[in-house]
């Protein structure tokens, strides 16, 4: 059942779905569209909105470029590829392979999001090289799947926010910081990330089909050492840079841990970078592997200018408040963090950014946990939980796993409908009882 389940939502995708650059481009026309109508904003005024924020993404797609750079650099080194290699001793068919690629993916997402989201996409490509035939599509969507967990995690950006000084607690008259005891430590969150733990292998077997095929994978360029007497040849390989400019990082490093300071997706970077810089040896091996990586970062580059466009055209033209509102007029106080979860899956498809959704879909769901009398701590995973399931197939965070295993959205796309309306069902049972 679930085989003629799978083959169906993938042949769809392989018929109907476009790329991911114009998936964008078409969800960018419909939001257009729906402003027009259902907002009073004149269609000039509504481009000009799009414009506006077109280039307000611009650091945050070079930290997302770092993420798979940098990441695909320390992995092409001997002592990464060693290490990974060690990993997959324990798999001996696409089965173990498959249940150790979901269990991997769901802990590293849970402790960092850009961490194991590109480690689990890496791992899925040396399991695939290593059991030779295998249905790459869903080794790669299972590598993605752990993502569902990453804002009940440890780096989840709404949890983490409202534990300090937040502008949108303040701005809807709450004062104090809500603990991380009652969001990503409760009993109700952390038993929704268990079951994701549990479901989620069992999905990826139930989901194996005998569409299986070769994976061709272009080998990394091997290190190399040079012997020539030129002095641009002798400096460009003197491995004491190399070891210096890792201190530099180490030491960086380090004093963000005694500082306290969040180990965030800039921390993720520097990590990659300092040790892909040690393990290359010298800075013409570092270089090599560099412009190997970069190949693979053409859809982050060209895509998150259009996300951010569309991420303004939502939040200035209040389309975005009119979707939340929605959900919260047909809300009760028993039924608040279910639609809450709901609108937030709803809203991330156009604005596929936890803090951004945060700052646009919080405070309406606050004032109305407020005016309902409902916990504000579970509204607001509400929210977070809705921003991450909906990603399934969004393909705005897919990218990097996209472009490591150079697939198209509709080689996994089918894999991540059935992992998003199995988790739907889990998260949803979980907020019902927790209300």
């Amino acid at each position: 059942m679930m085989k003629k389940v799978v083959n169906f939502f993938t042949r769809l995708c392989e018929a109907y779905l476009p790329s991911a650059f114009v998936f964008c481009l078409l969800l960018t026309l419909l939001v257009y569209v729906a402003a027009v109508i259902f907002t009073p904003h004149s269609p000039v005024a509504l481009v000009g909105f799009w414009g506006k924020d077109f280039w307000s993404l611009n650091a945050f797609a070079m930290q997302m470029v770092f993420v798979l750079v940098s990441g695909h650099m320390l992995t092409s080194t001997s002592l990464v590829k060693k290490a990974l290699n060690y990993l997959t001793t324990v798999v001996h068919n696409e089965a173990s392979a498959l249940v150790l690629l979901s269990v991997f993916s769901t802990l590293t997402c849970f402790l960092n999001w850009g961490f194991g989201l590109i480690v689990s996409g890496i791992l899925a490509i040396e399991l695939a090289k290593k059991l030779g035939k295998v249905n790459f599509g869903l080794f790669i969507a299972t590598a993605y799947s752990g993502f569902l967990v990453w804002h009940g995690g440890l780096s989840g950006s709404i949890p983490i926010k409202i534990a300090g000084h937040d502008e949108v607690l303040t701005k809807v008259g709450i004062s104090e910081p809500i603990p991380l005891s009652e969001t990503i430590f409760s009993g109700w969150n952390l038993g929704i990330v268990v079951s994701l733990l549990i479901l989620l292998p069992l999905l990826a077997l139930w989901m194996r089909t005998e569409n299986k095929q070769e994976v061709a994978i272009p080998a990394t360029p091997e290190e190399k050492s040079y012997q020539s007497l030129t002095f641009r040849d002798k400096v460009e390989n003197f491995k004491g840079f190399n070891i210096l400019f890792f201190i530099f990082f180490g030491i960086i490093i380090t004093q963000s841990f005694i500082q306290k300071v969040s180990f965030d997706i800039n921390g993720v970077n520097l990590f990659f970078l300092s040790f892909a810089l040690l393990l290359h040896k010298t800075p013409r091996n570092f270089l090599s592997a560099l412009e190997e990586a970069v190949k693979y970062a053409s859809g982050i580059i060209i895509q998150f200018p259009f996300y951010a466009g569309l991420m303004g055209l939502m939040q200035h033209s209040s389309l975005a408040d009119q979707i939340a509102d929605m959900f919260v007029h047909i809300s009760t106080t028993k039924t608040l963090p279910l639609w809450t979860f709901l609108s937030g899956g709803i809203v991330n498809f156009i604005i596929p950014s936890g803090g951004g959704q945060w700052v646009v879909q919080g405070p309406i769901v606050l004032k109305a946990a407020q005016s309902l009398n409902v916990d504000i701590a579970k509204v607001s995973m509400s929210l977070a939980w809705g921003d991450a399931w909906s990603n399934m197939i969004q393909p705005f965070w897919a990218l990097p796993l996209l472009g490591l295993a150079k697939l198209e959205l509709k080689d996994i796309m089918g894999y991540c409908l059935v992992f998003m309306a199995f988790s739907g069902i889990i998260i949803s049972i979980f907020l019902y009882i927790a209300s």
